[in-house]
């Protein structure tokens, strides 16, 4: 299967976006590629990645949202592959506004499975569409940014970037 990919500078490290002609499958930052790469397998099992610039106008999307248009990427297609299960986490992330924050156990209520809270922490760190599917708006349950699979130091810039309370930063950056 062709993949599409691109490369796009940002604050926090080159992003690479990945669509499959149609829809957006991946966005990972470059330094952890090989994370990207074996979540793509999982969709994908026999893929090759061939450069495009803008693949389906997502790089320029990704851009606007950098420069604070966090609209931008309400609408993008995503194909995240997954589970069911999977695939209702990673679409209901879509409903946390940009600037907020929901706890794994609030997420798990949400979707109706209350006892689920650990398996919805799993299954946002295995989120193959980064910022797009937004994960990293789900915090622990005492408010601790916790893991976050391009880092914490990003969780918190995209955190800050989208408005998230000073306040809020500060406190997290206590519990860290």
């Amino acid at each position: 299967m062709e993949l599409f990919v691109d490369r796009i500078p940002s604050e926090i490290g080159t992003v690479v976006v990945v669509t499959n002609g149609v829809e957006l499958c991946a966005v990972d930052f470059e330094d952890f590629a090989p994370r990207m790469h074996e979540l793509l397998a999982k969709q994908y099992p026999l893929f090759e990645l061939t450069p495009q610039v803008n693949p389906l106008g997502v790089s320029d999307r990704l851009e606007a949202y950098f420069q604070g248009d966090f609209a931008a990427l309400n609408d993008i297609p995503v194909s995240p592959g997954g589970t069911d299960f999977q695939q209702e986490v990673w679409f209901n992330l879509r409903s946390i506004a940009p600037g907020t924050t929901i706890t794994y156990g609030v997420l798990a209520d949400r979707l109706r499975k209350p006892k689920s809270a650990r398996a919805v922490g799993m299954t946002n760190s295995l989120n193959p569409i980064a910022i797009v599917l937004p994960c990293h708006r789900v915090i622990g349950a005492n408010g601790k940014l916790t893991g976050y699979s391009g880092g914490l130091d990003r969780k918190r810039w995209l955190l800050h970037h989208e408005g998230w309370g000073q306040e809020e930063v500060q406190l997290a950056l206590l519990f860290t």
